[in-house]
């Protein structure tokens, strides 16, 4: 990890890295588990990033993101990658949220960090506290142009291993009705592509159905899932389960700030540069968008099972949002989760 900084109490030990601001860690000190994927390759600075310098990242756009993507990484003001005009302007997949330089000032269990957005004009902030096995994070992005715009927000939290293991490692969401990617997502995509489920069964294209809320046993898979949280609640949740450590590992957030879950799957599949088939993942992603997809197409599909498939940011203002990680041992999985007090 490139210039990591930590905070910790008697529970769980959280990492953070100033370059892109991802949580690369949470670690749960009973277990000595990090539930939070840290890639098979050797990341570097994002910032530092040179395509010529550095070509095991790949020649994609993408390749400033994966040379320090880790963990829980921040997608804003996009989900997905920029639109052609976007791209060759400097922004890059899931925007510059993953790729800028933070200042990050810490105490005992409790860090800031702060980034400004140059190609994005927003200000940044986020705040980590510690609260026994509990994670209380705070954002806020305040946008410093004169007109209202509309935005991608995101919180990609991707799992690996060893927490994350084929066929054994269960999943819980207060997700409702729900949609595979309306493409071929990866030469592995065993979804039926563009098809509407409701959660958890999906259907496979052998014809079965697949029960989201264990991770595969294939060998090889790839897909992209995206759920609507459940409308009637307030707050919304996944939890995760390892059955070797009993660890339970989940998000909690306010549905109105991140009304999507998108369920991410890389299981061996990508075999270019950095992935060499090598990768075992599960992001369970929440925010504003369902897909990852340019801006403009996240304007033009406008709403999805009613539920809008964007955020605008005003001008000249502030948007907060609050949610927390939530650690704990239990026999069984944690079929929900209630907001910490």
């Amino acid at each position: 990890m490139p210039n990591p900084t930590t905070i910790e109490n008697n529970d769980l030990a959280v990492t953070v890295l100033p370059g892109g601001g991802h949580i690369a860690a949470i670690r749960h000190k009973a277990t000595n588990v990090n539930p939070l994927w840290t890639p098979p390759w050797t990341s570097i600075d994002p910032v530092t990033f040179n395509p010529k310098a550095n070509p095991e990242f790949g020649d994609g756009c993408d390749a400033r993101l994966l040379a320090g993507i880790m963990g829980h990484n921040l997608c804003l003001d996009i989900f997905g990658g920029p639109s052609a005009e976007e791209e060759g302007a400097g922004i890059t997949p899931h925007g510059e949220g993953s790729v800028v330089n933070f200042d990050v000032t810490k105490s005992k269990d409790k860090l800031t960090m702060k980034a400004h957005f140059p190609l994005a004009q927003i200000s940044f902030e986020r705040r980590i506290e510690l609260h026994g096995a509990a994670v209380r994070i705070t954002e806020s992005a305040e946008s410093l142009v004169a007109f209202d715009r509309p935005i991608g927000w995101t919180q990609h939290v991707t799992l690996g291993p060893p927490f994350l293991e084929n066929g054994k490692t269960q999943f819980r969401a207060s997700a409702t009705k729900s949609k595979v990617f309306e493409g071929e997502f990866g030469a592995d995509a065993y979804l039926v592509a563009g098809t509407e489920f409701d959660w958890p069964l999906a259907k496979r294209k052998d014809g079965a159905w697949m029960d989201m809320r264990v991770m595969n046993i294939y060998p090889k898979s790839s897909a992209y899932t995206a759920h609507a949280m459940d409308q009637s609640k307030e707050h919304a949740f996944f939890t995760a389960w390892q059955p070797s450590t009993k660890l339970s590992f989940g998000y909690i957030w306010k549905r109105a700030d991140f009304p999507w879950l998108g369920i991410w799957e890389e299981n061996h599949s990508r075999t270019g540069t950095p992935w060499n088939g090598k990768t075992l993942t599960r992001g369970m992603e929440f925010g504003a968008s369902p897909f990852p997809e340019s801006r403009k197409e996240s304007v033009e599909r406008g709403r999805m099972f009613g539920i809008p498939t964007f955020r605008w940011l005003p001008a000249k203002s502030k948007l907060h949002v609050e949610y927390w990680a939530v650690l704990q041992q239990s026999d069984e999985p944690i079929e929900s989760l209630t907001w910490p007090s």
